[in-house]
């Protein structure tokens, strides 16, 4: 099952783009009213497999972004003048947003070159392309995923993750077993145990690496997530610590970074995730803070695919996904409600 969250100015646009990246199929299963204005609409499409002939072929996937770019550039190349409610690109106005925002230096220059190299007239639409080319989105498939360790600083809301995650594989028809590796911080267990009763999943503790791979092992006919104690990745002592734990079989590191963290520091983190084998992460509490430099940093780590956002402490917040066109709007029109 596809589940998707969306955020509009209202239900009809809500349901409109519903049906413009999911199909007529997707069938609505949660609704609500957004913080600052607008609508959250969660939908959900069934995965339908067809018996194609040998010489057919799928058709490829619509990307919404792409289609969204290739209509801008064709107005923008057929009208001389700038399209209204959009801001011609400017160089300084650009590197101004970052500022504002608190990108480290060198990503904000590396954007901005980026943005004048598209040829692109938009402000937003340059910005876009730019960031395109960096980020690499990559969402869970939990239909097929295998063990998820989650890693990362304390407070970063790894926990809160852990439940968030096991929601959505539960959505998606897997088994779920929560498992705590931090059995010593004051009442880690007990909270992640609070979320197993709510999600219907099981909950066990594994206290040492030896003790959670034999959990992991047990535990293949369903989703382990494992939530582990707060630990900085960029110190050598911790990211050795934390070595045996990243030998064990059928298990995805996965890190988790705060939005609310220095973008400077963010960044660090991201690329340490890397060097202990996390592959992608997740950004928490991008809800909390108007300066975008922290999301921007993580998002666009180099060789780090983004899992997803959080924008709420609450599981039923869910997980977002965030486009290359969403972090443009977030980083150069902070007026906009609902830009993931």
């Amino acid at each position: 099952m596809q589940l998707r969250t969306f955020l509009a100015k209202d239900m009809k646009a809500a349901l409109a783009d519903v049906r413009s990246q999911m199909g007529r199929d997707a069938v609505i299963v949660a609704s609500q009213s957004a913080k600052g204005g607008g609508v959250m609409v969660r939908a959900a499409l069934e995965d339908v497999e067809y018996a194609l002939e040998p010489e057919e072929a799928p058709a490829p996937p619509v990307d919404v972004d792409s289609a969204f770019h290739e209509t801008m550039i064709r107005r923008l190349r057929e009208k001389k003048s700038e399209l209204p409610g959009r801001r011609r690109f400017d160089r300084a106005e650009l590197l101004a947003a970052f500022a504002r925002n608190r990108l480290p230096e060198s990503l904000a220059h590396a954007l901005a070159e980026g943005a004048a190299k598209t040829g692109l007239g938009d402000l937003t639409l340059a910005l876009a392309a730019a960031i395109d080319a960096r980020m690499i989105p990559s969402p869970v498939d939990f239909s097929y995923a295998k063990a998820i360790l989650l890693v990362g600083p304390n407070g970063a809301g790894k926990t809160a993750v852990a439940a968030k995650l096991a929601a959505h594989a539960r959505l998606a028809g897997r088994a779920v077993t929560l498992v705590a590796g931090d059995v010593s911080g004051a009442g880690a267990v007990a909270r992640l145990k609070d979320f197993a009763d709510h999600l219907g999943a099981a909950i066990v503790t594994a206290e040492s690496a030896l003790a959670l791979a034999s959990v992991v092992e047990a535990t293949q006919d369903t989703l382990a997530i494992i939530d582990t104690a707060g630990f900085d990745p960029r110190q050598p002592k911790s990211a050795a610590a934390f070595g045996a734990l990243a030998q064990i079989e059928n298990v995805e590191i996965m890190g988790v970074v705060s939005a609310l963290t220095d973008s400077e520091e963010t960044g660090e983190i991201a690329e340490a995730f890397g060097k202990i084998g996390a592959a992608r992460l997740i950004v928490t509490g991008a809800d909390l803070t108007r300066r975008m430099g922290g999301l921007a940093s993580a998002a666009l780590t180099p060789g780090m695919g983004l899992a997803y956002v959080t924008r709420s402490p609450f599981v039923a917040g869910g997980l977002e996904s965030l486009t290359s066109l969403a972090l443009a709007r977030l980083l150069v029109e902070n007026d906009v409600v609902g830009a993931i």
